[in-house]
């Protein structure tokens, strides 16, 4: 378990969920949420049939934990409008009162970007974060549905989700919200050899 102590909203009815434009100062407000956590397991993912059966996922602890920051990692939000155009893309925030606590990104349409396929029918979530006093309060599950809502009003069909197989509360989470595994690279990354990437889809 993480550390740091855990306080519930007052009440989740009481969160504004809210759309904004993706500006730079958006971005700015939005990457001042830490997305970093600690990692006390991962998931060991194995080829069942050479992978035609899928795979198995043994939750395993790790020897010495440690804490994983993927804004340290490339720079965080405020470098995406640098390197991507991201008018189409859409920031979902939930407030607490003026105090932002967490939010999601979705990218949709943007020439480039690899992930969406060259596809107009695919959506990808991006980010999603929530403050750490805040996880664990059901905050990601209330924010979900508006991320699949906003992928829908554009005609998406299928929303995609990029995570690895140390982020273990992310991938129950997506695996919570209904999506489904559908892919796995263990080379995806080569400057982190020892993290697989885990490719998470959710039909719309």
């Amino acid at each position: 378990m993480d550390s740091c102590p855990y306080t519930t909203p007052r009440s989740l009815a009481m969160l504004d969920i809210r759309e904004e434009p993706p500006t730079l100062a958006t971005l700015q407000d939005y990457g001042q949420v830490s997305i970093a956590f600690l990692v006390e397991s991962r998931f060991r993912v194995k080829p069942v049939r050479s992978g035609l059966g899928g795979w198995t996922m043994t939750e395993e602890r790790v020897e010495h934990p440690w804490t994983k920051d993927y804004d340290a990692a490339d720079g965080g939000p405020i470098t995406w409008a640098r390197r991507f155009d991201i008018a189409n893309w859409g920031v979902l925030s939930v407030f607490e009162g003026a105090k932002r606590i967490g939010g999601a990104v979705i990218a949709f349409n943007t020439p480039g970007v690899y992930m969406l396929e060259g596809r107009r029918d695919l959506a990808v979530l991006w980010d999603i974060r929530v403050r750490p006093e805040n996880r664990r309060t059901g905050i990601g599950a209330l924010l979900f549905p508006h991320i699949v809502a906003w992928a829908k009003y554009r005609g998406c069909t299928l929303l995609k989700i990029e995570t690895q197989d140390i982020n273990v509360s992310a991938c129950k989470f997506y695996a919570r919200m209904g999506c489904e595994l559908r892919a796995v690279h263990r080379d995806a990354y080569p400057d982190l050899p020892d993290e697989a990437q885990l490719l998470w889809y959710r039909r719309l």
